[in-house]
């Protein structure tokens, strides 16, 4: 005969889940209906608001600029990658995730009363038609240009690809004035701009941008540096990579990872949005020694890569830790030709470590935010059981300090002047042939700079001078001046912050930025990290990690990873 007590019990515990499950379903349905009345609200009173000022605000206001203004607002509370895309702004949005424009292929900046030539690419249209860095474009379809804005050229020169626009421009190098007839094109920016090998043996990859077309390239550039040489060990650049198309990071993986690996993981508000990304091609380098170089501004598919080399133990990640950016992007119609990018879910690499260092969610009430505290950052293990951990950015295993580049030759680039002494070289030089790899300028060049230089307004103070003026202003205001006044006068006379004294302090890395300058112009983009390349001790360091075989294999077989 059955338990009927047992019986019982089960009837009750089956009745109390029941109505628990219902209460569940109920709150549940209560909250979505509270959230609903509550978006209801907001959104009437928004309409509300922007017809009131429309119609009866003391002074016309578009309403156009309203929205946006509203709009700006509402994405500003939420995370900085949020952001409302006008019917305008979508073709500036198209040139980032695809790297393509119609236009005639060339960067252009003022100089003067005009607009110049700055660096036209190479195959492009103004490429092929002979323009130079440096040439000045005086007209635009019959059009003085002269003082026309920079951002107004552009937009002139941009167009539908096989269109033509007629440009007319004074060389820089021979000072004669040409009409030109330019037919756009489908302008398509490089993600890889270099590609070649730094040491016997060893290739070096520079991958600028996660953007359509970025695996094949990457794909391209090591199937060729396999051609040329017994390619042993690979450099992957990735410093300054602010990443883009999340699909490219897992395919330029796959050169490197059995296929069907798992690189990365998305999730949105709970777990029914988990989506994983796998590996979809076979390998070509599965077995290649990497190192992967990484900086403070490697941000977001560049992490994905790194992270997933790293979890699967795959390539020695070096450099510095990386920025933390672990939101994914989604972009949504809002009608009349307008978009919604924003954040829709945290990306996971293989460990489970979630690499965002910002919790936006949780504001100060100031409105600020800060990094993941020690306290909830978690452990993870690699593939081989090395030690690594969330909490932001992507900790590299071997940690090189960054270069700075000091503000006084920031200042003479931002200015223009390296650019415009570098245009005078070439109308000086430019029949000559130079060795990118070995180019320098001469101590001659260099005191041309120099005098060039002494005629110029250069709007810098270096920290050291601004720190001694305050020193000044706080002894004055303590009353300390009497008694500090000869230290004072014998810091001021230490500190050398004249521009000329600049010019020798500054001296190899304002030569540095001369050489890329003038490499530019006789090489394009390439030479210039061809030339850049040999001297990086950056890269220098990931070559001489690769030819040692015992310490690359002890880091990615040993080494934990710190937690900062």
């Amino acid at each position: 005969m059955p338990n009927l007590k047992y019986i019982f019990r089960l009837a009750v515990l089956f009745v109390a889940m029941s109505l628990l499950a219902t209460d569940a379903v109920w709150a549940q349905g209560e909250e979505r209906t509270k959230q609903d009345f509550e978006l209801g609200r907001a959104t009437e009173i928004l309409a509300n608001l922007m017809r009131e000022y429309h119609t009866n605000y003391v002074d016309e206001v578009d309403a156009d600029r309203l929205l946006k203004s509203a709009v700006d607002g509402l994405v500003g509370a939420t995370d900085p990658y949020s952001e409302y895309l006008s019917e305008e702004s979508m073709a500036e949005f198209e040139m980032l995730t695809t790297g393509k424009y119609g236009g005639v292929g060339s960067l252009i900046r003022k100089r003067g009363d005009y607009v110049v030539f700055a660096q036209p690419y190479k195959g492009t249209p103004s490429d092929e038609a002979g323009v130079k860095i440096g040439d000045k474009i005086l007209a635009i379809e019959g059009e003085d240009m002269r003082g026309v804005a920079t951002d107004v050229i552009s937009s002139r020169l941009k167009g539908d690809p096989g269109t033509e626009v007629r440009v007319t421009i004074e060389r820089n190098i021979e000072g004669s004035v040409d009409t030109l007839k330019l037919k756009r094109r489908r302008i398509s920016i490089p993600s890889v701009p270099y590609a070649g090998y730094v040491a016997p043996g060893i290739g070096y990859i520079v991958h600028n941008d996660f953007i359509e077309g970025s695996y094949d390239e990457v794909r391209r550039a090591l199937e060729r540096l396999t051609k040329e040489d017994s390619l042993r060990g690979l450099i992957l650049d990735y410093r300054s990579n602010g990443g883009g198309l999340m699909q490219e990071a897992v395919d330029i993986a796959s050169l490197f990872v059995p296929y069907g690996e798992r690189i990365v993981s998305i999730m949105g508000r709970d777990s029914s949005s988990l989506h994983h990304y796998d590996t979809r091609y076979r390998p070509l380098a599965e077995e290649l020694p990497i190192v992967i170089l990484v900086s403070g501004s490697s941000a977001s598919a560049s992490e994905i890569l790194a992270g997933a080399m790293q979890d699967a133990d795959r390539g020695v990640i070096m450099g510095q830790r990386t920025y933390g950016k672990g939101l994914v992007q989604g972009t949504r119609p809002l009608g009349y030709g307008t978009y919604l990018k924003y954040t829709t879910a945290k990306y996971y690499i293989p460990s489970g470590r979630c690499i965002q260092a910002v919790n936006y969610s949780k504001r100060r009430s100031d409105g600020s935010v800060e990094s993941v505290p020690d306290s909830l950052i978690s452990e993870f293990k690699t593939r081989g059981g090395r030690k690594v951990y969330d909490g932001g950015g992507i900790v590299p295993d071997v940690r090189i300090e960054p270069q700075y580049v000091s503000r006084f030759a920031l200042t003479l680039y931002a200015m223009g002047y390296m650019e415009d002494w570098a245009d005078g070289y070439m109308r000086r030089n430019h029949e000559r042939e130079i060795d990118v790899r070995r180019f320098s300028i001469t101590d001659e060049d260099y005191a041309d700079f120099c005098r060039f230089i002494e005629e110029k307004d250069v709007p810098y103070e270096s920290e050291t001078r601004h720190q001694l003026k305050a020193l000044e202003r706080a002894a004055d205001n303590d009353r300390y001046n009497d008694r500090l006044k000869d230290v004072l006068k014998e810091l001021d006379e230490l500190v050398k912050d004249d521009k000329m004294s600049n010019m020798e302090t500054y001296r190899p890395e304002i030569i540095e930025a001369l050489n890329g300058e003038i490499v530019l112009r006789y090489a394009y983009s390439e030479g210039v990290q061809e030339y850049a390349a040999v001297r990086d001790s950056s890269v220098l360091r990931a070559a001489e990690l690769l030819q040692d075989t015992a310490e690359y294999r002890r880091i990615l077989r040993e080494q934990h990873l710190p937690m900062h």
